[in-house]
């Protein structure tokens, strides 16, 4: 477990670390430079978190194949959601040189000048979209053959080229904000360039498939909607917290964003679930697929319950790092409760996503993760302000938007329907 874990964690704290330097790296050009790049970061990680089927989706079809003993078939789950990338990827990058402009508008709340350098910073990473979603794709059949560490190296080959020319680009090279757009797409190429060796290396065919290529669509639609439905709950939640006041909204910022972050400490689990799970049930072994989600269970609860210590311990000396406003610390300190009493549960709920997702059972997880928005964190999210519970209120929604969710994945484990889900099996 620990083994698959390890390196998937790597690969998921690559991105947001390179993010965090580049930011860095930008912020001394001012504050319209940054401001540029935050709204058109935004939207190409917003266009990438709602296409990160293409991995997730790959390594459920994939682990099937591979516990088969059909490593060949693995491989071609890769290459035809390797097609699958290239097509959506160019449908983003049209999207982005098309709309660019009205795009960075809306999120930049007008025309001006954060928006105009949002424009140009997206017409220039938008070029890198198939790029970044063939390594999605690439990311899915390695961790189905259980290859972790071959994704590693080329995600971090990436990021490290991108790390070294971001400063140079943007500094002595004087492209300025630009200079980040093209260390993006450079280090998204040298990624992709990669994976696709990786395929090519493996001699199968590269025929599209159609009958493929739908049964990962059909993945793909509902971790789609999932995914939609998550990021609008989030946005509507950040919107409700804007009209409870500046203190309230920048202490939000700072829970949500290590939310997120824990998010993918934690999430690591339900990667080695998905490839564990996924290859049992390939071969038959429906005992080995329950031990697997009982072993993930204990190690995703231990894990938050360690998580949860640490940000009770180091809040006093992690809180003034993000600000040292007064009224922000006091709304954080109330977010951080929360923050800290739902991370063994989240722990469970991540874990228990990925043994769902190894099995193919992708429907009931939709449906799971829909009904406990709408049930759960949209209703008080939108209730906190008229009922007076401010950033208590919206928290509360995101508390009993994991507890539903940890309720409905584990009696759904409980049971024996999701070994039998048909998602995964297919041409």
């Amino acid at each position: 477990m620990l083994a698959l874990a390890a390196p998937a964690l790597v690969v998921l704290a690559a991105e947001p670390l390179y993010l965090l330097v580049d930011t860095g790296v930008v912020g001394n050009l001012g504050t319209v430079a940054l401001g540029g790049l935050a709204v058109g970061g935004g939207l190409l990680a917003w266009a990438a978190a709602l296409l990160n089927f293409l991995a997730y989706g790959t390594t459920a079809r994939a682990a099937r194949r591979a516990g088969a003993g059909d490593r060949a078939g693995a491989v071609a789950e890769g290459v035809q959601a390797t097609w699958l990338a290239l097509v959506l990827g160019l449908g983003v990058l049209v999207v982005f040189q098309l709309l660019a402009g009205p795009l960075t508008q809306v999120l930049a709340g007008g025309a001006g000048a954060v928006a105009d350098a949002a424009e140009g910073w997206l017409r220039i990473a938008g070029l890198g979209a198939p790029l970044l979603l063939v390594s999605l794709a690439g990311n899915g059949w390695l961790r189905g053959v259980q290859e972790l560490r071959r994704p590693m190296r080329y995600v971090l080959t990436g990021s490290l080229a991108s790390l070294v020319l971001c400063p140079l680009l943007v500094h002595p090279a004087g492209l300025g904000l630009a200079g980040s757009a093209v260390a993006n797409v450079v280090g998204q190429a040298l990624t992709a360039a990669l994976f696709v060796r990786a395929l090519l290396r493996e001699g199968v065919p590269w025929r599209p498939r159609a009958a493929a290529l739908r049964a990962q669509l059909v993945i793909g639609r509902d971790l789609l909607l999932r995914a939609a439905v998550l990021q609008l709950a989030f946005l509507v939640a950040t919107g409700v917290v804007a009209r409870a006041g500046t203190a309230e909204l920048g202490a939000h910022q700072i829970a949500v964003q290590l939310f997120f972050f824990l998010a993918l400490v934690l999430d690591a689990y339900a990667i080695a679930a998905q490839t564990l799970v996924g290859q049992a049930l390939g071969a038959g072994r429906r005992r080995d697929a329950r031990a697997t989600a009982r072993r993930v269970t204990a190690w995703g609860l231990g894990s938050g319950v360690l998580v949860a210590a640490l940000l009770l311990v180091l809040r006093p000396a992690v809180l003034p790092l993000f600000t040292d406003d007064p009224a922000v610390l006091a709304q954080a300190r109330t977010a951080w409760w929360f923050l800290a009493g739902m991370q063994p549960l989240a722990g469970v709920v991540f874990a228990l996503d990925g043994v769902l997702m190894g099995a193919g059972d992708v429907g009931y997880l939709r449906t799971v993760t829909i009904g406990s928005a709408l049930a759960g964190f949209l209703p008080l999210s939108l209730l906190a302000v008229p009922l007076g519970w401010g950033l208590a209120g919206v928290w509360t929604g995101l508390t009993l938007f994991i507890v539903l969710r940890l309720v409905a994945v584990v009696v759904r484990v409980a049971g024996d329907r999701w070994m039998d889900a048909p998602a995964t099996v297919g041409a």
